[in-house]
């Protein structure tokens, strides 16, 4: 399977990680000819080589002489009516609505009363629909990452600016529950070193692990900063992913369990929203025949192996039991990707579960729905209806 590796050194941007592509082969033309299927006009492309602390790359510009600024339907109106091919459409949709969700958090307000506010201009499509392409020109079928590198945590540079990260980039990092670089002496002064556009691509596009893989090529892309102690550059690893099974194997899990026969209802319910609240991977009930005829059940919680000590004191503390039952547990995990959909009826957030690199399933979000289905009055058997048939047309392709 080709995969590519998405390294972030020096921070991640829509223009680093699309000159990293360019440095791979993606030439200029086949990425001209591919945003010319968007209509747009005003812009500039041009690309050289550069060093940023020793490591040579490419340097990717995008001059906008058309200063306009899109809305976030503006924007996705753009990709949808475009000559593009329907692979792309759909995984720039996916960015550019992840995007508008994330902005739409930082506001405050509801993704719909953001629609008529500015997003980003035409560099935004720019970056967006360039990288998605440049992806398919290479025949990637999977996306991974590496944590991504913010920077130090700052206050604004200047009255009225915004602090790093970004308000809308550690949105993103949260939606997505994304990992970090740790934060290190060197970044300080360096101010932002991953935008909300790369954080959106990579969020949205990519798996945070490294996969066993044989590397066929590297491709750096260079940062318009070039800081004195680390080199603001990214890079794209392309190559062969190793056989794999079609989901994933994910070990350091504890299993923890106890026997209940004494415990209210109430207090079952409240120690698994406790549980969930701190971490665990799931919790369940089983009913069970305990000592002396006595009913009862065996509350058993999936946690990770950092959480294993936290959740037992949990456990003895909010139950009347005097133990728990450990064991270490594997699993095999579907992976799954959230991604916003704009319908007629709203946006509604739909969970994509993929085997083998290859999406299986598209099951709306019953909260979006049950909000679209008060807002309008439609039944909320109606709503999902609607949800699932766009999102299997959609992302089922």
């Amino acid at each position: 399977m080709r995969v590519a590796y998405i390294q972030s050194i020096g921070g991640a941007s829509g223009d680093m990680l699309l000159a990293a592509l360019v440095d791979l082969g993606f030439d200029l033309e086949s990425l001209r000819r591919e945003l010319s299927k968007l209509e747009i006009s005003g812009y500039e492309i041009t690309a050289e080589q550069q060093w940023r602390r020793e490591v040579r790359g490419t340097k990717l510009s995008v001059v906008v002489q058309d200063q306009t600024r899109y809305s976030p339907r503006g924007l996705l109106e753009t990709v949808k009516n475009s000559g593009l091919s329907t692979e792309i459409k759909a995984k720039a949709e996916q960015v550019l609505s992840t995007l508008w969700r994330a902005e739409a958090r930082v506001h405050g307000e509801a993704e719909e009363a953001l629609e008529l506010e500015e997003l980003g201009s035409v560099d935004t499509l720019v970056d967006v629909v360039g990288v998605v392409s440049g992806l398919a020109h290479f025949g990637v079928e999977r996306v991974y990452a590496s944590a991504l590198v913010l920077g130090a945590a700052e206050p604004p540079r200047w009255p009225g600016g915004y602090p790093n990260p970004a308000p809308a980039t550690l949105e993103l990092v949260a939606m997505a529950e994304a990992p970090v670089a740790a934060d290190r002496a060197i970044y300080e002064g360096a101010g932002e070193l991953t935008t909300p556009t790369g954080a959106a691509l990579i969020t949205t596009l990519a798996t945070f692990e490294r996969p066993a893989m044989s590397i066929g090529s590297i491709g750096v892309g260079l940062g318009s900063k070039d800081p004195e102690n680390f080199p603001n550059v990214l890079r794209v690893w392309l190559g062969e992913e190793a056989g794999s099974p079609a989901a994933d194997r994910q070990g350091d899990i504890v299993l923890l369990e106890t026997n209940l026969d004494d415990v209210p209802g109430v207090v079952l319910g409240y120690t698994q929203e406790r549980l969930f609240a701190l971490g665990a991977l799931d919790v369940w009930y089983t009913d069970i025949q305990m000592k002396k005829n006595r009913p009862g059940v065996i509350l058993s919680v999936l946690v990770p192996q950092e959480l294993e000590a936290p959740a037992c004191e949990l456990i003895l503390r909010e139950t009347p039991t005097l133990g728990v039952r450990t064991r270490p547990v594997e699993r095999y995990v579907a992976r799954r990707s959230s991604v916003s959909m704009d319908m007629d009826i709203g946006v509604i957030s739909v969970k994509v579960k993929y085997l083998a690199g290859v999406a299986v399933s598209a099951a709306p979000e019953y909260e979006d729905c049950r909000t679209i289905a008060l807002e309008t009055g439609l039944p909320y058997q109606e709503v999902y209806r609607r949800a699932a048939e766009e999102a299997r047309k959609r992302f089922l392709v």
